[in-house]
C-alpha cells in the first residue's frame, strides 16, 4: 500500500463499511471501518482499515459497566456470606451458654 511508504492525506474520515464494501474492499475485513487515503507522490486513492472512536468508546463503557456489575455482585455475595457466618457464630455462642 502506498500509505506505508509515502506521505498521505486522509480524503474521507473513518466510516463503517456497507455490506457491499465488506465484500469488495479487503481493508473492511479487520475492523469493519475504512478511511480513504490519497497518497501524495503516486496520486493514488486507497482504502485503509481504521478504528471508530465512537465504537471504541461504546466498547469501553460496556466493559466498565460489566466490571461494575461483577463488582456489585461480588460485594453482595460477601455481605450475604458474612451474615451467614455471623449467624453461625451467634448460634455457637448461644449453644455454649445454654450448656453451662
Amino acid at each position: 500500500p502506498c500509505w506505508r511508504v509515502e506521505q498521505f492525506v486522509v480524503a474521507q474520515e473513518c466510516t463503517r463499511c456497507s455490506g457491499f464494501q465488506m465484500k469488495t474492499i479487503p481493508a473492511c475485513g479487520p475492523t469493519g471501518f475504512i478511511e480513504k487515503i490519497s497518497c501524495a507522490s503516486s496520486h493514488r486513492d486507497e482504502y485503509k482499515s481504521c478504528r471508530s472512536a465512537a465504537l471504541e468508546a461504546q466498547r469501553f463503557w460496556r466493559f466498565v459497566g460489566s466490571a461494575l456489575g461483577v463488582a456489585v455482585a461480588a460485594a453482595a455475595l460477601v455481605v450475604l456470606r458474612q451474615r451467614v457466618l455471623d449467624r453461625r457464630a451467634l448460634e455457637k455462642v448461644r449453644k455454649q451458654i445454654e450448656s453451662i
